[in-house]
């Protein structure tokens, strides 16, 4: 039997039954000792809001719904969620970091994840961040014994508004049954994948308005350190550019950013197309479908997966990001720019491939003689702070820049090769094909606009630029 709400435009989180009459009474005790604490983190009146959910349970009324019912494409999808634990505070924050959980047939690494991210998060940095677990598992004594870990483990960032635990319940899911068997995929596999899609949907739905951006992660993954700190770096360098999907990790559905306001289409999105394909595959449809062409990864990478066993019939699962690095404050901000050179480029090697963040990606062009370039021209004036350039490979070492400057430059023209700086400060000299310069905004007295490479010696061998690496300096406030 179908229900009609009345509001179609703005989700509503109706309060059921708990399934967990005492848990209800753990958490309460947990709230009024807390009310004592001198906890710098939450507001009075955040505690008491809080206390309210947690002590009056929700209401047990089970609905039927269609599959159809959900997809108001104008807004958010109607669901009843089940609050298992914590309430979102009316304060928006910062970031969003969403993680979808069943039971796996061989060990559980929630627990070790939610670790991970308050662990390796500053004071600071936890007062923008909330984290949503949804348990999304039909199986319900799993549910309440895993809630109550949880609850034990993190009252503290329960009541701080940090951690929320939810459920969409089994009824707002279309049928699992007779589904498509795309890629020859066994029936089993296309049902994991499948429920595993929607999953996602009514995670991502639920975050909807919680922060101004959200982070996807796996259940089982291990954060570096001061990641919230690295990722807002990442995001003002890309101010005033497009991106739909930021990514900070090179496997599976972890590591993922968005905006928050494309959480809503990204979720129809899944619940559309959730028996054709995987979510990962899903995910690079969507972000083509918003004009964005490439893929934007930077490196080091922030998130490591960390589970031996997967979640899909508990086969073994021993990726691992190769890139990760356990402290990555460090990664370079390579501020928005264009590139030009007039050295020969080798087949689609092209100059911004240097400055991509995109694994075994890179410049290559033919050998270069003396005056050639290689520049790169920022859309705004810009402070640096750091300069970083590696040429060659491990499988071609010879391909080095052999004698080259790198020189910064302000007032840039337009001219018939393109836009061009017209005065310049050399910062140094090519040593065995590398560069790096610090300090570089305390040695120079302006803002940048171009940075160049001059080719100072013709050389036979050809040149590999591998990676042009830039760190901004930027208020204290956004670090």
């Amino acid at each position: 039997m179908r229900v009609m709400w009345k509001s179609m435009d703005k989700m509503r989180c109706f309060r059921k039954r708990s399934i967990f009459p005492f848990l209800g009474f753990l958490i309460a005790f947990l709230l009024f000792f807390n009310l004592y604490m001198d906890d710098g983190y939450v507001l009075e009146a955040e505690k008491r809001q809080l206390g309210e959910t947690l002590i009056h349970p929700p209401n047990s009324e089970r609905y039927v719904h269609t599959f159809r019912d959900l997809s108001n494409f104008s807004g958010t999808i109607n669901v009843t969620y089940r609050y298992l634990a914590g309430l979102p505070l009316p304060r928006k924050k910062y970031l969003t970091i969403g993680l979808s959980s069943v039971k796996r047939k061989k060990g559980n690494y929630l627990l070790e994840t939610i670790k991970s991210i308050f662990d390796q998060s500053s004071y600071e940095e936890l007062k923008e961040i909330v984290v949503v677990v949804h348990l999304a598992d039909f199986d319900l004594v799993w549910c309440e014994n895993l809630v109550q870990e949880i609850t034990r483990k993190f009252a503290h960032h329960i009541i701080a508004g940090r951690l929320l635990v939810i459920q969409a319940p089994e009824e707002y899911y279309p049928s699992l049954d007779g589904l498509k068997r795309n890629y020859n995929d066994p029936e089993d596999r296309v049902r994991f994948r499948s429920k595993q899609n929607v999953d996602y949907a009514f995670l991502l739905n639920f975050c909807t308005n919680l922060s101004d951006f959200y982070m996807m992660l796996e259940d089982d993954v291990r954060c570096s350190r001061n990641f919230l700190t690295a990722l807002k770096k990442v995001i003002t360098s890309r101010e005033g550019s497009y991106w739909v999907m930021l990514e900070f990790s090179k496997l599976g559905y972890i590591g993922k950013l968005y905006h928050s306001r494309d959480l809503p289409r990204l979720a129809h999105f899944l619940l559309m197309f959730y028996q054709e394909m995987p979510c990962d595959w899903l995910l690079i449809h969507f972000r083509g479908l918003l004009a964005q062409k490439d893929v934007i990864r930077f490196k080091p990478s922030l998130f490591q997966h960390m589970g031996y066993y997967s979640s899909y019939k508990g086969a073994e699962n021993k990726l691992k990001d190769d890139d990760f690095e356990e402290d990555s404050i460090d990664i370079p901000d390579n501020p928005p720019a264009s590139l030009y050179t007039n050295i020969n480029v080798f087949e689609n090697y092209d100059a911004t491939k240097a400055y991509s963040s995109i694994v075994d990606e890179y410049f290559w062009g033919k050998p270069p003689c003396t005056g050639d370039f290689f520049i790169i021209i920022f859309n705004k004036p810009t402070k640096i702070t750091r300069i970083k350039i590696l040429t060659g490979t491990e499988d071609r070492q010879n391909d080095i820049l052999h004698h080259g400057a790198l020189e910064v430059g302000q007032k840039s023209v337009d001219t018939k090769q393109g836009r061009q700086c017209t005065s310049y400060i050399t910062l140094g000299e090519f040593k065995v094909g590398n560069i790096e310069v610090n300090s570089v905004d305390h040695k120079i007295g302006f803002d940048i606009e171009c940075v160049r490479i001059v080719i100072t010696a013709s050389q036979k061998e050809w040149l590999i630029i591998r990676s042009v690496s830039l760190w901004t300096a930027q208020p204290a406030a956004q670090l």
